[in-house]
């Protein structure tokens, strides 16, 4: 069996930053330290981390007066801010500066009188935080459906924004919706939209055109990981998605003499590696890499953890992977 290894996959530069944040607040402040929310979409990287000392909750309530809490990577509302404030927790923000971008266009467009539209997806804590640090009502659209019947004044003032983990492909035909429906409409230029989602699809995409089946590895809670199980599905190719090597159904791969596999943004390369083990438990296999973009993103740690440095950073589970994208870009 030959498997064909997408590039660029797996960990996102948000995801190595929140990762890390977590390791090194356990150096600097000993366990435990809390973490709202999941602290990126994977069950191995949460066990992971609970093993070190790290303590996930989803809300506040349940943290000790005073104690080290970390926000996940998605974001949170301002009004998590200000409980943890209420409760003088020692809050840390793990949010990916990407969403924090997110975050500050919404304000602005919101501020200069514009009602302020979030493409995204309902329930999602990305989109829960976003909505939750632009003042005033934001509508929530999610498809271009909903974007044909938004009952709003043709002339009305808006801006949208949208979720990190969409890509200019998600959010094409949303767009292009709005700008028929809407006169006085603006929003984001394409590239401030999260460089690891579409780098990601795209190298599924080409991916597809060479392989008879895809493995997706990541999280079923995973946006950006069902995305490209997804797009792999759309481009006619049979793909699944799988956390790790012991889910691998041999039925998948039983008459596939290509295999491709990706990976999300929240999903460790380990994870990849245990997958490709899975498939030499069924036979001989010859493992290559697609030709892609290669990502050299890096995002600055909060500056109270400079000097706690982990045994193992959450930067050394993952190969080098270089962006087109600068840290300046991103704060």
């Amino acid at each position: 069996m030959q498997v064909i290894l997408a590039q660029p996959r797996g960990f996102c530069a948000g995801v190595v930053r929140a990762i890390e944040i977590v390791d090194r607040a356990l150096v600097k402040h000993g366990a435990p330290v809390f973490v709202r929310h999941e602290i990126v979409h994977n069950k191995q990287v949460v066990e992971g981390l609970k093993r070190k000392g790290a303590k996930f909750v989803e809300e506040l309530d349940t943290v000790p007066s005073g104690a080290v809490t970390i926000f996940s990577a998605h974001g949170v509302s301002r009004q998590v801010e200000a409980e943890a404030r209420t409760r003088e927790l020692h809050a840390i923000d793990a949010t990916c500066p990407l969403v924090i971008k997110v975050h500050t266009q919404g304000r602005q467009y919101a501020a200069s009188g514009r009602a302020v539209i979030l493409i995204g997806h309902a329930g999602h804590p990305e989109v829960e935080g976003t909505m939750g640090q632009i003042p005033g009502k934001v509508i929530l659209v999610q498809n271009a459906a909903e974007a044909e019947t938004l009952d709003l004044p043709r002339d009305a003032p808006l801006a949208y924004v949208t979720q990190t983990t969409l890509s200019v492909d998600d959010t094409r035909g949303i767009i292009a919706a709005l700008e028929r429906r809407f006169t006085d409409i603006v929003g984001p230029d394409t590239r401030d939209i999260c460089y690891a989602t579409q780098n990601r699809q795209s190298a599924v995409r080409e991916l597809s055109k060479h392989v008879d089946v895809i493995l997706v590895v990541g999280a079923t809670n995973s946006s950006n990981s069902n995305r490209l199980r997804e797009i792999g599905a759309e481009s006619g190719v049979p793909s699944y998605l799988l956390a790790e090597g012991s889910e691998l159904d041999p039925a998948w791969v039983r008459d596939a003499a290509v295999v491709g596999i990706s990976a999300g943004a929240s999903a460790p390369e380990e994870m990849v590696e245990d997958v490709i083990a899975a498939l030499r438990r069924l036979g001989p296999v010859d493992v290559s890499t697609m030709e892609g973009i290669e990502e050299h993103a890096e995002f600055r740690l909060p500056a109270e953890l400079a000097d706690a440095r982990p045994d193992t950073a959450a930067a050394r589970q993952t190969e080098p992977q270089p962006a087109p994208l600068s840290v300046a870009d991103c704060t």
